[in-house]
């Protein structure tokens, strides 16, 4: 391994290209795991400490193995990410150039065929279908995470790209400028492709039913931010129908079948609308995950309805399918449909949980599978390729038998390197004393009165993560009753921008405070003294009552286990460590994580969580940390 070693010794290359590199031991050592692993179609489980890194020591060995290697990220944003700034530097480190592709769903691709199938403008953002449309000429890829001038939550999206579903595959007149046909093809040709989990998984449950996959065959498959893959697997593997799928549909049929004019077949298709329509109606107006068959009593009725229509427009089409492939595509997508839908609604028993997702503008009904290991273990543990996982948070004390058996990774050994930062001199957990309990309703307002006094100790800014909206928003509404704590600084809450809009301002401003919850607790790297305490409201217990929970826990309870040590407990662990981490992001990070839970201290299971912020250490002396922030400065 000595040619590894020099890629991450002093005299490594990237010291040319990376300012402020500097030779990291655990580095090495995961690159010379993970090359071993690839030339022995090994499986791996690697968690890698902040600063560790990590994204080059899986990269490097990947392209000098000669082996085809599928590497999978948390988020198109990641994958981007990878692709056009890590793997041209390490090109530029190998001295070659390297064979590489990145592949995303189809959605995230510009469909030319539905493009200039479009024929009602008044119902879009004419800007953004302008905006389109002068793209189609300048871009070769299609990806439209290039056209950054159009919102990616656009409405205009659904309706100039394709789902597997409507797309006419050989049979499009476009086919042959398909961007998702090329994406692919470049992708079954390089050595090494960049793909997401949710493409990774949704090719797994096309093997599982027995489906040819869309992605090439690899030798090594690495997965980044491995933590996310347990509760994504579960919703691949299970089956779900959205009304804005339905919506779309009907409006697509409506389109196909306008040159027929066939009074019954516009009555059948508005009696689906209108079935869709009553089925939103009489859900429950609360947002969020309710258990469907709590609720089924006040649904039965429009869902049966529902698969009725559904049916009637299918036979309808049916007659008229062969008229155009067009109308072939909908008949499919009307059947497909009646199926999910059929299983949806029954009764029968099947080993998993029924929900409904209830948003503001749509619904969708789920039935998630209770257990997804046996699944994964099958298609992972197959001996002809290698699997490597990794994420800074995978393990609990050096512990990974929590991560190993929800991925199915019967007897695999992980390995720990821990981050090289300093945390021991540069960190620090503060445990605010006499905190209500987090049932209390006034705990956001304590919370707050612990933590805003330390905005005296600093200069930098200060994250307040919350684990509820309902927290979040009591938080806003202190802060606008006490004005005066934040002496002028920038209040920034999750919701009032967008993320990426939100963290570019708290950087900017560099003594900011922010509000946020989920979608904060990872994935966000704000370096230097901008953040220099990160204050948590609650531990991070996900709710008994969301279905995805209750799904799993029904599943240890017939095990004969423990759902709250076996489940609860490990996950809410592994959640407080990727909020923690938001904290020291480089060699010279330093700051303070508030914890304002009592269970900390008031229950066995709070040294569990102590344990994973080691070897930070501890206090419940506000003046100890006064004097901490006060060296650092």
């Amino acid at each position: 391994m000595t040619i590894l070693t020099e890629f991450f010794g002093d005299q490594s290359p990237f010291k040319d290209l990376l300012p402020g590199f500097q030779p990291r031991a655990g580095q090495g050592w995961m690159a010379e795991a993970v090359a071993e692993a690839i030339a022995n179609s090994d499986t791996l489980v690697v968690e890698a400490g902040t600063g560790t890194g990590k994204t080059f020591a899986y990269l490097i060995p990947a392209l000098m193995s000669g082996r085809k290697t599928i590497i999978s990220t948390g988020t198109k944003a990641l994958q981007d990410q990878l692709y056009h700034r890590d793997l041209p530097l390490v090109g530029k480190a190998l001295g070659r150039p390297v064979s590489t592709a990145l592949l995303k769903g189809r959605a995230n691709y510009l469909c030319l065929q539905r493009l200039d199938q479009l024929t009602d403008p008044s119902r879009m953002p004419l800007e953004d279908l302008d905006e389109v449309r002068q793209w189609r000429y300048r871009t070769t890829s299609g990806d439209k995470a290039e056209l950054i001038e159009v919102p990616e939550d656009s409405p205009i999206w659904p309706l100039v790209t394709s789902t597997a579903d409507n797309c006419l595959g050989q049979k499009c007149p476009e086919y042959s400028k398909c961007h998702v046909a090329k994406a692919r093809k470049a992708a079954q040709e390089a050595d090494l492709v960049v793909v997401n989990h949710h493409l990774l998984l949704a090719d797994l449950a096309m093997k599982e039913e027995g489906f040819v996959e869309f992605l090439p065959d690899a030798d090594a498959i690495i997965i980044d931010e491995a933590h996310q893959v347990p509760d994504l697997a579960v919703q691949f593997f299970g089956v779900s129908l959205g009304s804005r799928e339905l919506e779309r549909l009907v409006d697509e049929a409506r389109t196909v079948t306008l040159p027929f004019s066939q009074p019954e077949l516009n009555r059948r298709i508005d009696g689906l609308q209108t079935a869709i329509s009553n089925l939103r109606a009489d859900a429950p107006r609360s947002e969020g995950r309710h258990e469907l068959n709590e609720i089924m009593t006040e649904l039965r009725a429009p869902l049966d309805t529902l698969v009725h229509t559904l049916h009637d427009v299918q036979v309808a089409v049916a007659d008229i399918s062969d008229a155009s492939i067009e109308l072939e595509k909908i008949h499919e997508q009307l059947a497909s449909m009646a199926e999910r839908l059929a299983i949806l609604v029954s009764d029968d028993s099947w080993d998993g949980l029924r929900w409904l997702e209830v948003h503001p503008r749509s619904m969708r009904l789920h039935l998630t599978p209770l257990d997804v290991s046996e699944k994964l273990r099958k298609l992972i543990g197959n001996g002809l390729q290698s699997w490597i996982f990794t994420s800074a948070t995978l393990a609990i004390a050096e512990d990974f038998s929590y991560f190993g058996t929800r991925m199915g990774l019967v007897g695999v050994a992980g390995l720990t390197f821990p981050s090289p930062f300093p945390l021991q001199q540069n960190g620090l957990v503060y445990l605010p004393a006499n905190m209500p309990q987090p049932s209390d309703p006034g705990h956001t307002d304590m919370m707050l009165e612990a933590v805003t006094p330390m905005l005296d100790f600093t200069a930098g800014g200060m994250f307040c993560l919350f684990t509820s909206h309902r927290a979040l928003n009591n938080a806003r509404q202190w802060f606008k009753v006490n004005k005066k704590v934040l002496s002028g600084r920038t209040l920034l809450v999750q919701g009032d921008a967008p993320r990426d809009d939100l963290l570019r301002r708290f950087r900017q401003a560099g003594d900011a405070v922010l509000l946020g919850t989920g979608s904060f607790w990872e994935g966000v790297d704000v370096r230097g003294p901008a953040l220099s305490i990160v204050a948590i409201d609650k531990l991070p217990f996900a709710s008994p009552a969301d279905p995805l929970m209750m799904a799993r826990l029904e599943f240890i309870k017939r095990q004969g286990g423990n759902g709250f040590m076996e489940h609860q407990l490990p996950l809410a662990a592994l959640s407080l460590k990727q909020g923690a981490g938001r904290l020291l992001r480089d060699q010279t990070d330093y700051g303070v994580v508030v914890l304002c839970d009592p269970r900390i201290k008031g229950k066995r299971y709070g040294k569990m969580f102590l344990d994973c912020l080691l070897p930070m250490p501890s206090t419940s002396a506000l003046n100890e940390v006064s004097s901490f922030l006060a060296a650092h400065k």
